[in-house]
């Protein structure tokens, strides 16, 4: 398989969301996941932005958010890039899965879809790289 690679820019506003969903759905038709792991695989990216956009820009409409799709020979690479206020790691938990409360599900939507989650601290905001291994 030959790697391919796609990088969007958008700002922080959550209309923006249906946008990014579907360049990440087009990109992800390109390789040999399941409708499930696919769909999984949007979410998951929906969700980091959506944290991105609640979090680190403090619901800014205006700040920007950069996105790398990265097709290799084994797997997909995500990188979301964001210029915000950063989260020590060690803050990142999801809550319980069994909590019923609204908030807190993405970090384990995001851990389900991927199969490495690695928050890198910039000098300026936070690097996420999400990665997928092909079968």
């Amino acid at each position: 398989m030959k790697k391919t690679k796609k990088k969007i820019e958008f700002s922080s506003h959550s209309g923006n969301l249906a946008l990014m969903r579907n360049c990440v759905r087009r990109f992800l038709e390109n390789f040999p996941f399941s409708e499930r792991q696919r769909a999984l695989m949007v979410l998951g990216v929906d969700e980091a932005c959506t944290n991105i956009i609640r979090h680190a820009y403090q619901l800014r409409e205006d700040q920007p958010i950069s996105l790398c799709l990265e097709g290799k020979s084994d797997a997909v690479c995500v990188r979301l890039r964001d210029y915000g206020k950063k989260a020590p790691p060690e803050t990142m938990q999801s809550r319980p899965a069994d909590l019923i409360k609204p908030g807190g599900l993405g970090l384990h939507f995001i851990r389900h879809a991927f199969d490495q989650v690695d928050y890198i601290l910039r000098r300026r905001g936070t690097e996420l790289v999400l990665t997928k291994n092909l079968e």
